[in-house]
């Protein structure tokens, strides 16, 4: 990595790189150099296995960063409020990426001072950061059209997929079946009707494509170290054409599981109402001029969707083997599914508060 840090530093030598964040996909570190200001930067070692072509991410990275760098140039998203964009950074061959002699292809990316990232929300506060921050997002790319974004990873989000993949995994699993293991089995085996939901009102062209970040998760939003105020989203790597649904389903289920993803614990996870109260409460009057009422409609399905699907994706990796996402101990990539296979159970034992907060919000927001 040193090799890698080298090619993209802007002057002086690399003082220290350690690794940074925990991101399941990338090997992500932060490089330190010994000039004056002690710059900082972010250096990744991308994961081609999942992103195959890689070039293809670098093109939509630039493509949308400038969009919102002049989106905001034109129409500032609020003169009071700090809003930062990651800009991936140039090596010393003119390229915004490198390709080492074992062929792993490196990327730098510009660091945010005094910003850091939360695993969990903790008040109410922070949650309606969390939503104003989507929302921003979503704003800032509204105009783009999506034909100049290529799609990084194809099927992503597209749950019926995900679904065969499972089926395939599970036929040629060999594993003890565990209690647990068990669990999940019955538990994906109940849900299969709900899988198409979200694609087949895309197909009746009751939902439509838009640019979208496709993993915005509490963990990728930066809040500025002193005022406690949401300040940009990073790991930028899945934005592509999508449904709002994906984002706001994708933020729910991360931001109201206040106990996080990797608690043994699982029976313990619960969706936290209030933080969904309090997302929404961020996101719908931001967002109101983009979403049109079968937006609205779909978002309870949603919420149940994505944090579903997740925990489908987390179970077939482990019975697969854990190729997929990152995994630190045994058996972590079968928790996370068990969390997220109890979060969707309390979901759909709070369907009634969900729909209700829902509508309550966007009456509010239409009623100004």
């Amino acid at each position: 990595m040193s090799a890698a840090a080298d090619q993209f530093k802007s002057s002086g030598k690399v003082r220290e790189i350690r690794a940074y964040g925990n991101g399941h996909v990338h090997d992500t570190y932060l490089v330190t150099l010994d000039d004056p200001g002690g710059t900082k930067f972010i250096l990744q070692r991308l994961n081609t296995r999942v992103f195959r072509q890689p070039l293809l991410v670098i093109r939509n990275i630039s493509v949308f960063t400038e969009h919102m760098v002049r989106r905001l140039e034109q129409a500032p998203s609020s003169p009071a409020r700090r809003w930062e964009i990651p800009r991936l950074i140039v090596n010393q061959n003119g390229r915004d990426y490198w390709t080492d002699s074992e062929g792993f292809f490196w990327r730098a990316i510009s660091f945010i001072e005094k910003a850091q990232s939360l695993e969990t929300i903790q008040d109410m506060n922070q949650a309606e950061e969390v939503g104003w921050a989507l929302a921003t997002f979503h704003w800032l790319l509204s105009d783009l059209p999506i034909n100049q974004l290529a799609d990084t990873l194809e099927g992503f989000h597209i749950t019926p997929r995900y679904l065969a993949r499972y089926d395939q995994v599970r036929t040629k699993a060999c594993l003890n079946r565990s209690p647990e293991i068990e669990y999940g089995f019955r538990f994906v085996d109940e849900r299969r009707k709900i899988v198409g939901v979200l694609e087949e009102a895309k197909a009746q062209g009751r939902l439509r494509l838009r640019p979208i970040h496709g993993d915005p998760k509490v963990n990728n939003i930066l809040f500025d170290t002193d005022t406690g105020k949401a300040v940009g989203l990073v790991d930028l790597d899945t934005v592509k054409p999508g449904l709002l649904q994906y984002d706001i389903g994708d933020c729910l289920r991360s931001g109201c599981n206040p106990l996080g993803e990797d608690i043994d614990n699982w029976e313990m996870v619960r969706f936290e109402a209030d933080y969904c109260r309090g997302i929404l409460q961020g996101y719908l009057p931001r967002a109101a001029q983009l979403l049109r009422p079968n937006d609205y409609a779909c978002l309870y399905e949603a919420i149940r969707l994505i944090a579903f699907e997740l925990g489908l994706r987390f179970f077939t990796d482990f019975l697969e083997g854990d190729i997929y996402f990152k995994v630190t101990r045994s058996q972590q990539n079968l928790i996370r599914a068990l969390v997220h296979f109890k979060l969707t159970e309390s979901i759909e034992s709070q369907e009634r508060v969900i729909r209700t907060l829902i509508q309550e919000i966007r009456g509010e927001v239409h009623a100004d």
